[in-house]
């Protein structure tokens, strides 16, 4: 059943809503949509009042170590944590206190796909899955999608397709897909990439970004959404929060 997840993307120790595409390691190419005043725990009790769950703390590069700890001690079991994951730390952010980590480019050293890597991981976390989201955030070519790594400045060699999914799907509990092109410009979804995850996915899958997002939700009952940039909490005007909370009341 589709549902919404909230968000908390985290930038220099604050939260944030920025162009995804931008992240690199030139400061000057960095662009924000949004800066928040309220710290990270703020959001997570926010999320944890309307029993938002499934949501994710994501930590877009350096110094967010300490928010991303006040965000997961501030609801327990409440949010999945992503960023800088690896099978040295995956259980440290188990225990204090995320629901699930999420990884990406921990896997794909020099961009190719290390199945070693991921079942290492799994064993840092006593071989739960349940405790494991895979980000497979993408960015277009040939036509089609690969996955991105490295603030989604990296293409790596695995391509999103049934045959990837199928192989991944018994690693993990979940997917969550940026699509990077689109991420944070407030321009819509790629509907393609949505209407294929619900084909080919056979566990849960979560599309970050959508401006269109109530549309998807009312026509899509396979994948659900996190928003960012168009939400009003976060200064967008695309979609209001309410709107999402009642849309999980409902549905």
């Amino acid at each position: 059943m589709t549902k919404f997840r909230p968000c908390i993307d985290l930038h220099s120790g604050q939260v944030k809503q920025i162009v995804g595409g931008t992240l690199s390691n030139v400061a000057e190419d960095l662009k924000t949509n949004y800066v928040s005043k309220l710290p990270a725990g703020h959001y997570s009790g926010l999320y944890q009042k309307h029993d938002l769950r499934g949501g994710h703390v994501v930590k877009l590069g350096p110094g967010n170590e300490e928010a991303a700890q006040e965000a997961v001690r501030a609801w327990p079991n409440g949010l999945q944590l992503a960023g800088g994951i690896t099978d040295k730390n995956a259980q440290y952010w188990i225990d204090q206190g995320a629901e699930k980590v999420i990884i990406t480019s921990f896997l794909f050293p020099s961009g190719k796909f290390s199945l070693e890597r991921l079942e290492l991981v799994l064993a840092a976390l006593g071989g739960d899955k349940s405790k494991l989201v895979l980000d497979l955030s993408c960015r277009r070519k040939d036509n089609t999608w690969f996955v991105a790594m490295d603030r989604w400045q990296t293409i790596t060699e695995m391509e999103i397709n049934q045959e990837s999914i199928s192989f991944l799907e018994p690693y993990c509990s979940e997917f969550l897909i940026h699509a990077a092109d689109v991420e944070g410009l407030q321009q819509g979804v790629d509907e393609e990439l949505v209407s294929k995850l619900a084909e080919w996915c056979t566990i849960p899958v979560t599309y970050a970004g959508a401006r269109a997002a109530c549309r998807i939700l009312r026509s899509n009952g396979k994948v659900d959404l996190t928003i960012g940039s168009a939400l009003d909490i976060f200064g967008g005007s695309g979609v209001t929060f309410e709107e999402c909370i009642e849309w999980n009341k409902t549905h």
